[in-house]
């Protein structure tokens, strides 16, 4: 008797969406009708966990079910690091990848496994040519560059210009998606789309601005909200910060629209599909005092991300603590592959079958690119501790503590690391156990040449390079 073959595989990543934001995590506002839906028949998993606070570092474990302080930390993902693109192209599955984070670009060693591969570092704007002609053409120590370049910050200030889009849009992400299911009908396939609007600067189309605050925010607004809310941090006043929670919960809602459009043509196309849905972290919303996602705080809003498979198993809701780690590995395991001895995660189908699930906490880290410092996080259904290596937050907090201790549930961010020695005592032992781990595997010393396109693509999205 022939063996059933394996079946397709869709992929859904969005960058920067929080959990406490969308439908099925109680959120109280309709940002997500479309994923809500189909959630009904799908595995959710309510502690799921992202291992970092920002994309170069949240990704590996996504993608290749690592931490990201392994084999030596650093952005450029590792050759000693497998791809769930390898292990499935090497399983026979046709691969893709859409996505437009300049941290996922081939630069960065992502494409691997994947038969296409579109990063959209080609895909210029016109204005954002012309800034870059300005990069390519000019001394940067000139006073020429210099003005230039003070002149396109000022615009986004003052005038609400956008000098060049840092990323391509989810209707146009979601159309390049669809061509390539059109054009690959034979099972199995795998595609693997990465969703950026979510992400700040937010400029959401106007019928989902109507459905979530009535009024529409133009989009000149929008880009100088955005940039005041870079260069002010949390100085923005209720009323401002309003609008820019008003705009990214409407951004939800045009991703919840596109991925739900993608879906259906993905299910069209080749029947059986399992569809994963993730995000790589969250993104701080005045929460504790700041805005983006470029401070390794650890706290809910940073790392706590919405998580779906939706399979031929029964649906249902769980509840135990799950890491990204762990969706390669659920993935391999649909697929009917074994799982690279590389993969730290564990697959998720032991949930849904009803086997014991022995992980009662996660682990989150963050490494600063240039004094190599390096943060981790403790986080269960009680706590979150954190542990600074040297004593140092990031550049711009370099007094934080070197440990801090939350309870969760506590909104107000208030270190208790001295009310409870035992407690601080027990999970900095479980995360020296895990800095022990990551520095057992063998470093690789590659570093990445960044083009001078990724670096001004990743200062337009807020990074500092």
């Amino acid at each position: 008797m022939a063996s059933e073959p394996p079946p397709s595989i869709l992929f859904v990543t969005v960058d920067s969406l929080r959990a406490d934001h969308v439908g099925w995590h109680g959120y109280n506002r309709d940002t997500t009708p479309v994923l809500d839906e189909r959630v009904n028949e799908a595995q959710t998993y309510s502690n799921a966990f992202s291992h970092a606070c920002q994309t170069p570092y949240s990704f590996p474990a996504i993608l290749t079910s690592t931490y990201s302080t392994m084999y030596g930390g650093g952005k450029r993902l590792s050759d000693n690091r497998t791809l769930i693109s390898e292990v499935l192209n090497e399983a026979g599955y046709a691969t893709a990848g859409f996505h437009s984070n300049p941290y996922l670009s081939e630069e960065f060693n992502y494409n691997r496994g994947f038969d296409e591969y579109f990063d959209s570092i080609e895909d210029k704007s016109l204005p954002a040519k012309a800034r870059q002609f300005v990069k390519d053409n000019l001394d940067n120590d000139g006073i020429l560059y210099q003005l230039l370049f003070k002149a396109f910050k000022a615009s986004e200030r003052t005038m609400g210009v956008e000098v060049g889009s840092p990323f391509v849009d989810a209707e146009t992400l979601t159309d390049l998606a669809i061509e390539w299911i059109e054009s690959n009908p034979s099972e199995p396939a795998c595609l693997w789309v990465h969703y950026m609007d979510v992400h700040h600067p937010y400029l959401p189309p106007e019928e989902h601005q109507r459905a979530i605050r009535g009024e529409v925010i133009s989009d000149r607004e929008s880009v100088k909200l955005r940039r005041r809310m870079l260069d002010e941090l949390g100085d923005l006043g209720a009323e401002d910060r309003q609008k820019i929670i008003d705009l990214y919960d409407a951004e939800i809602r045009h991703m919840d629209s596109e991925v739900g459009r993608l879906i259906t043509a993905a299910e069209s196309a080749w029947g059986d599909v399992v569809t994963a849905f993730t995000s790589d972290h969250g993104e701080e919303l005045g929460d504790h005092g700041g805005y983006s996602h470029h401070m390794p705080k650890f706290l809910d809003e940073y790392i706590h991300v919405p998580l779906f498979i939706d399979a031929d198993d029964e649906g249902d809701s769980y509840d135990e603590v799950v890491g990204l780690v762990d969706v390669a590995p659920t993935l391999a395991e649909y697929a009917g592959v074994t799982q690279p001895e590389t993969f730290v995660g564990t697959s998720l189908r032991r949930i849904a079958a009803g086997e014991e699930w022995e992980r009662d906490h996660v682990i989150a880290e963050w490494q600063d690119n240039e004094t190599g410092d390096r943060n981790f996080a403790y986080r269960d259904l009680g706590w979150t501790y954190v542990y600074r290596e040297n004593g140092t937050c990031y550049e711009a907090q370099t007094n934080a503590a070197e440990e801090e201790l939350h309870t969760v549930g506590n909104d107000d961010g208030t270190n208790v690391v001295d009310d409870h020695p035992q407690v601080r005592d027990e999970l900095r032992s479980v995360v020296d156990t895990h800095i022990e781990f990551v520095d057992s595997t063998e470093p690789d010393a590659t570093a990445v040449e960044m083009g001078d396109e990724v670096q001004q693509r990743l200062q337009d999205l807020g990074y500092k390079e």
